[in-house]
């Protein structure tokens, strides 16, 4: 599969497609906020019927236990990937693509914003068991571990995509940037710390605050000037209509 086309940076004009990914995100996104919020039975029911389902198994299976905490603890942890961000900013920022790094961290801290406000609004309880597997502390929902991971990744891809990676490693990049959200939404529910829903509302609130990142780039780097485009330091996506630095 070749990446999908992106704008190159001097067209401003915003992808349809993204536009119209990010407003159904975030329709979907209201739409279960509106249910967690008033405890809707229905799809407390399934979040019970899932968890208690993979608590029984965790606690039978020690070693499947530790792998998901490590994972979830080190490789997919909030702060592993804000600090994948962090080091990307700093290396664009010394490449001289000032307001492509600005605009990345200015995404990556609004959407923790997003999660910790509607963590604070909802005050969702996370699941309670006599024989836990793991601990997590702040209120449920979102889930913050799949937020993040999702804004990172996509955040990743995109920098990729605007740099002209290759088809092969944009296939390579692109699966363990789904493996890494699946993943760690598996882990969450998994350890019990989360309900399935949680994990649903981190996915496509990450994904909404990604995709409208990524649309809006080019009408901020219309109003901060175009330096990072004149220096050459971000490529045009290969196969687009601008011309290659």
């Amino acid at each position: 599969m070749n990446p999908p086309h992106l704008s190159p940076a001097h067209d401003h004009r915003a992808d349809p497609r993204l536009v119209r990914a990010g407003t159904v995100c975030t329709a979907l996104a209201v739409v279960l906020v509106a249910l967690v919020a008033a405890s809707w039975s229905p799809l407390m029911s399934v979040d019970r019927t899932i968890a208690d389902t993979l608590h029984r198994s965790a606690v039978t299976e020690p070693g499947l236990v530790h792998l998901n905490r490590v994972l979830t603890d080190w490789v997919w942890d909030p702060w592993t990937m804000r600090a994948l961000i962090a080091v990307t900013v700093l290396a664009l920022w010394w490449r001289g693509a000032r307001s492509l790094a600005a605009w990345v961290a200015v995404t990556s801290v609004l959407s923790a914003l997003v999660q910790q406000g509607l963590k604070a609004a909802i005050g969702r309880d996370r699941p309670q068991w006599p024989d836990p597997v793991d601990s997590a502390h702040y209120a449920a929902f979102p889930s913050g571990h799949v937020m993040t991971t999702v804004v990172t990744c996509a955040l990743m891809l995109w920098l990729l995509r605007l740099n002209g990676i290759t088809p092969l490693w944009w296939r390579a990049a692109l699966t363990a940037a789904v493996v890494s959200v699946v993943g760690v939404g598996f882990t969450r529910i998994y350890l019990g710390v989360h309900w399935m829903t949680d994990v649903v509302g981190g996915t496509l609130l990450g994904a909404a605050v990604a995709t409208f990142a990524i649309v809006g780039y080019p009408v901020f780097q219309t109003r901060t000037g175009a330096e990072d485009r004149e220096r050459g330091v971000v490529a045009a996506p290969r196969g687009s209509n601008g011309n290659q630095p």
